[in-house]
């Protein structure tokens, strides 16, 4: 009775998964690598304040999955809408930087980078940027990034760009 008991109790705990935690990995990029691709954001954000288009293209992975969540100038997509595959990327991005003035400001000091896997990293930074794109008046705003990077043979190439609106902070009531 009690080979039976245990048995079954330790099936139960395998297929329910409440056998033991998974082991915290050590992070998977070296902090060269990681400082890499600091210095590609840094990068990315000289290139967007020139409105080099043609540079900015290159950053992006080459693919269909290649996404840019930004602004939308169409009321049908939403207020802010995803666009997939680098020729809708290279397109939102000149009609935003062809807008008018568009000046991305990061925090630097805040922006950090983690590697999720040997290939895939992310980074984030909360920044301000002023563009009078699709209604937008031009007034300095907050904003995050949040940028998926892949690893592309030797180098770092963005897979997914995703840029949030920060909400203003709600009145006091009362």
């Amino acid at each position: 009775m009690y080979k039976a008991l245990l048995v079954t109790l330790t099936a139960s705990a395998l297929f329910t998964g409440a056998v033991a935690p998974p082991a915290v990995s050590k992070e998977p990029l070296d902090a060269a690598t990681l400082s890499a691709i600091k210095l590609k954001f840094c990068r990315l954000m000289e290139l967007a304040n020139k409105h080099d288009f043609k540079a900015l293209h290159g950053m992006f992975w080459q693919s269909p999955s290649t996404l840019l969540v930004a602004k939308s100038a169409i009321q049908s997509e939403g207020n802010w809408a995803g666009f997939w595959g680098n020729e809708a990327v290279d397109q939102k991005l000149h009609d935003i930087g062809s807008s008018g003035p568009v000046v991305l400001e990061p925090d630097y000091s805040k922006l950090r980078v983690v590697g999720l896997t040997r290939d895939v990293a992310e980074s984030y930074v909360p920044m301000n940027i002023t563009v009078s794109y699709a209604g937008q008046d031009g007034t300095a705003r907050p904003f995050l990034m949040i940028i998926n990077w892949l690893r592309v043979g030797k180098d770092w190439k963005i897979a997914s760009e995703i840029i949030l609106p920060v909400p203003p902070v709600p009145a006091a009531k009362g």
